[in-house]
C-alpha cells in the first residue's frame, strides 16, 4: 500500500512544528526547556512523558519567562510526587488560566485554548529531586521569522 502522507507531515499540518526537550533529573531549581525567538508563536500542544518515576513530593509547573514583560505560569504548581507519578505517565494541561497539571497513565487532554508566547523561554520549575520528564511542544509562528527550539 502506498502512503500518501507521512505521520510527521500530518502532525505538521494539524499542529505545526515540533520541539522536544528532557528536564534531565529534576532538581529543586528552574531550568530553561524551550526558547522562543524572532517574534510570537502559537503553542498548539504541550505534552510531557515521565521517563523516570517521580517519587518525592514535588510542586511542579511550567512558566513562560519573556524577554520583555512579566513571568507567567502556564499552569498552577501541582504536586506530582507525594503520590508517585510512574514512568510512562503523560502530563498535560488545557491552556486555561489557573489550570492545574493533569496526569494519567494514558491520554491526557492537550491544549483546548492555544497559547500565544512572545520571545523568551518556557521554563521547568521543580521543588523535587527525582524523576525525568520529556516535554514535546507543537507550535506555529505568528510572526515571520518566529521560532521555538529546545533550550
Amino acid at each position: 500500500m502506498t502512503t500518501m502522507i507521512q505521520s510527521d507531515q500530518q502532525r505538521a499540518i494539524l499542529l505545526g512544528n515540533r520541539a522536544e526537550k528532557s528536564t534531565g533529573t529534576l532538581a529543586a531549581t528552574t531550568i530553561p526547556l524551550f526558547t522562543v525567538a524572532g517574534g510570537k508563536v502559537l503553542v498548539t500542544s504541550i505534552v510531557g512523558e515521565v521517563t523516570t518515576a517521580i517519587t518525592v513530593a514535588n510542586s511542579y509547573k511550567l512558566q513562560h519567562n519573556p524577554t520583555v514583560g512579566t513571568t507567567k505560569d502556564l499552569f498552577a504548581a501541582t504536586d506530582i510526587g507525594t503520590t508517585d507519578t510512574p514512568a510512562g505517565s503523560l502530563l498535560g494541561f488545557q491552556g486555561l488560566v489557573g489550570d492545574s497539571l493533569l496526569q494519567g497513565p494514558g491520554a491526557v487532554p492537550t491544549i483546548k485554548q492555544p497559547i500565544v508566547l512572545t520571545a523568551g523561554q518556557i521554563e521547568s520549575v521543580s521543588a523535587g529531586t527525582d524523576g525525568v520528564i520529556v516535554w514535546v511542544v507543537t507550535w506555529v509562528p505568528l510572526d515571520n521569522g518566529a521560532s521555538l527550539v529546545a533550550a
